[in-house]
């Protein structure tokens, strides 16, 4: 009602105005008419601005279509899956106007790291950490130690020339271990930015126990795996196969395209993320079937900083002078009382392996050896895994462990296809679905039914008996971290939309595993898996669900493989059916 007052006093305003504008135009043709007194004149004028005024209409109806047209094509939703024609976009779509809630989130979340990775000085090796020159000190040493007492190690770092550094930021890694038990235990490394660290070692179980401390890369190598991380997209070549009737065409595509060529455009516009490739003659954007990738060979580490990435310099041994230290039960034995629940905060180290078992030190586990327990858990559970090939190893081994689990066939090929595991007696539905992209293999993918970990979050209807598991970080370690924080944050954005409509369901992070230290370490170093892992932390910190520590339990097993053995994958999938049982 208060529109229409408020229009009913403009359109009263604006009748006096045209009658106003009516009658200087009526005496400005007057006027003009007195100038040419003949009638033929006249005609000629009236002819000439007849001619005029249709122009000028004609012009105007067509720049307004054009308005009009423009402007329905910008509030239009395009979700995933819609697909357009451009030509030229240099990087995923972002806000032009003010930055949003999560351009600000990005921004303070990136301010935070850079602070965490400062430029560090590179003039020579020489000049940087060395494990061999650099000093290890257990603090009050003792001839043996008690199980459960924590032990401390004091490092002073010092540079191939002898020399104390002044400044922190080295990538560590701590464990213990007694081979003989089968059993290890990550550490915790303190920096205090000075070249001197902490190393703190819970001693979880009694035996022989070795120490050990890895320098994985020197701070000045962190610096330059930070600073080429975030400086270019194209370190990896995406191929798209298009279909073209029985023939297949091939088109560059990327997370960006720096061309002024026609693209096609596959957006999530409210998740501002985006995907192109270069459109292919006579080819519709939406014929793209499938897409498969490869190294670029393409750089951002300088020349002479490749050196601190050479083998011998990666992974280095700072504690092999060491002996091993005895523990001792000394009648110490903590029973912790609260079962492994949701929303439970997971401390570092969150356990420990004995005997290739993982046993958390933050929750009691139930122990679920036996098949009936295990039918007994899933029994009506519907089980969305979703992310990289580390999850698809549950869906793999999940048949072993429960064998009424059935693969059910839909139709894919491919390692990457959509996996399902049915048990029909005991309405349980387990199914694995690969993240969105950029998803990095030489193996050809179907992107028919891609979509979004977000997107897929909100087909779920959600109950006390669905469950879902996410992990992601593996295939976006080659690409700069803010693709890998705004996904994290849209991920966390969905879950908390489903627990609007469904708090019951229940949501499970996997960390990231651990892998190869020799690895491309620009592309696929575990200091960038380190990174985001202390970002989904941030992210997700206050949100119910559960984290599976698959960094912490692959430290502790030492796996160094992005795949790693059945006895890890076993224990991680012991660790989410205690969560959801």
């Amino acid at each position: 009602m208060q529109r229409l007052l408020y229009l009913k006093k403009v359109w009263t305003a604006v009748i006096p105005v045209r009658e106003y504008e009516n009658m200087m135009e009526k005496t400005f043709i007057h006027r003009l008419l007195a100038l040419f007194p003949n009638a033929i004149a006249h005609k000629l004028l009236l002819m000439w601005m007849f001619v005029l005024a249709f122009w000028v209409i004609s012009f105007s109806l067509k720049d307004h279509t054009k308005f009009l047209f423009s402007l329905r094509n910008s509030i239009s939703l395009n979700h995933w899956n819609m697909f357009r024609n451009s030509t030229y976009l240099e990087a995923p779509p972002n806000p032009e106007i003010s930055p949003t809630e999560t351009e600000l989130r990005i921004k303070r979340i990136m301010e935070k790291l850079d602070q965490l990775v400062p430029p560090r000085p590179f003039t020579t090796v020489s000049s940087t950490t060395s494990a061999t020159h650099s000093r290890a000190t257990v603090l009050s040493p003792r001839d043996t130690y008690c199980r459960g007492d924590r032990l401390d190690v004091l490092l002073e770092m010092r540079d191939h020339l002898g020399r104390r550094k002044e400044y922190g930021g080295d990538f560590l890694r701590a464990r213990i271990f007694s081979p003989g038990l089968k059993a290890g235990a990550s550490g915790k490394v303190t920096d205090f930015n000075n070249g001197t660290y902490l190393v703190s070692f819970t001693l979880f179980w009694e035996g022989q126990v070795s120490l050990s401390v890895l320098l994985i890369h020197p701070s000045e190598g962190v610096s330059a795996l930070w600073r080429a991380r975030n400086q270019g997209y194209d370190r990896v070549n995406f191929t798209g196969q298009f279909a073209n009737g029985p023939s297949r065409v091939l088109s560059k595509c990327g997370l960006t395209l720096h061309t002024s060529a026609e693209l096609c455009e596959y957006l999530d516009d409210r998740d501002q993320e985006a995907f192109y490739c270069l459109k292919p003659p006579r080819v519709p954007c939406e014929a793209l079937t499938h897409v498969t990738t490869r190294s670029a060979n393409i750089s951002y580490i300088r020349q002479k900083e490749w050196a601190l990435f050479h083998r011998s310099n990666v992974g280095v041994e700072m504690m092999k002078n060491f002996a091993s230290i005895k523990v001792l039960a000394c009648g110490k034995s903590k029973n912790i009382e609260a079962k492994c629940r949701l929303g439970m905060k997971s401390p570092f180290p969150s356990g420990y392996t004995v005997k290739r078992k993982w046993i958390a030190a933050f929750c009691k586990q139930i122990e679920l050896n036996e098949t009936k327990t295990i039918n007994d858990c899933l029994k009506r559970k519907l089980i969305y895994l979703m992310g990289d090939s580390t999850l698809r190893q549950w869906i793999q081994y999940l048949p072993k462990m429960v064998k009424t689990l059935k693969d059910f066939d839909l139709h894919g090929v491919g390692p990457f296809k959509t996996h399902m595991l049915l048990d029909a007696e005991r309405h349980t539905l387990i199914q694995w679905k690969k993240h969105g992209h950029p998803f990095v293999t030489q193996s050809l993918f179907s992107v028919k039914d891609d979509n979004y970990i977000p997107r897929e979050i909100d087909r779920i209807a959600g109950d006390k008996d669905t469950a879902i598991v996410i992990t992601l970080g593996q295939h976006l370690r080659p690409f700069p971290i803010k693709i890998f924080i705004r996904r994290a944050i849209n991920v966390q954005k969905a879950i908390e939309r489903l627990f609007l409509r469904s708090p019951e369901t229940k949501v499970i992070l996997k960390t990231e595993n651990t892998r190869r230290m020799f690895d491309n370490a620009e592309m696929f170093s575990d200091f960038h898996g380190y990174i985001q892992n202390l970002i989904m932390r941030d992210i997700f910190m206050d949100l119910n669900v559960g984290i599976i520590d698959a960094w912490d339990m692959t430290i502790a097993d030492s796996t160094n493989n992005i795949h790693p053995p059945d006895y890890v994958i076993e224990n991680q999938i012991n660790m989410f059916l205690n969560y959801i049982c």
